[in-house]
This record gives C-alpha cells, structure tokens and sequence, in this order.
C-alpha cells in the first residue's frame, strides 16, 4: 500500500459474497491484482487506488452508496468487456458535460461506473480533474 496523505482517498472496501466471482470479474475486466486474506477479505492493486473486498457477516450491497468512477480510454469496449466478464450493466453509454460514461453492476451488486473524455484522449489524473 502507498503511504498514507492526509486528506486524500486511501483504500475503498466493498462488500462481496462471492469472492471468486469478484475475483473473476475484476481480473478479467480490469486486470486487477488480488491478495487473499482468507476466506471474507480480498485485497486488491493495479486499479489507481488500493482496496478490498470483504464478506463480512451482514454487510451487503446496497444502493445508493459512493460511487466509484473508473477511467478507460475506449469505454464502448470497456462495456463489452464488463458484461462479457458477469457485470450488469445498468446504465448504458450516455454523454455528460465532461464527456461519457456508463454504470454497471459486480457480481456482488455494487454499483460502479466507467468515464471516458469527450475525445476520448488518454487521460493523466490532473486532466480528470480538469473535466469534473
């Protein structure tokens, strides 16, 4: 894990239930990296910022809840991608004033969504920034 700054986002927990599924999904949608922690925590690497999913007992999905917004430079076959890896997507490709974007579903049930620049130009954090 990167060393902590104040006031910045540090690491996200979402709730699972399946965690092979989550897993499967997210390796094969995003390319994700996992560390098992046993068999209610999986952490993950290599998406911008750390995180973890965890199987607690009574934690579950439920909308609303934050929203996490991911980038891709080609979001029509990020989509496709998504779908074809188990997410449901629940809001298709729509434009907004920053450019498009698209929400979807994991396997667990929460929500997320995918951005892409009006141009779609491969993008730095700063210029994400820039756009909101």
């Amino acid at each position: 894990m990167n060393r902590p700054t104040d006031d910045t986002i540090n690491y996200v927990e979402f709730p699972m239930h399946d965690p092979d599924a989550i897993k499967a999904f997210y390796e094969t949608a995003f390319a994700w990296r996992f560390t098992v922690w046993g068999p209610d925590y999986l952490s993950f690497s290599g998406a911008g910022l750390e995180g973890g999913f965890n199987r607690e007992q009574g934690v579950n999905a439920q909308p609303p809840g934050a929203l996490v917004i991911l980038y891709a430079h080609e979001i029509e076959e990020k989509q496709a991608l998504i779908a074809k890896a188990g997410g449901e997507i629940i809001k298709p490709i729509y434009a907004f004033p920053g450019g498009r974007r698209f929400h979807f579903k994991d396997p667990a049930g929460n929500e997320l969504a995918v951005w892409s620049a009006k141009d779609a130009p491969a993008a730095s954090p700063s210029d994400a920034a820039d756009l909101k």
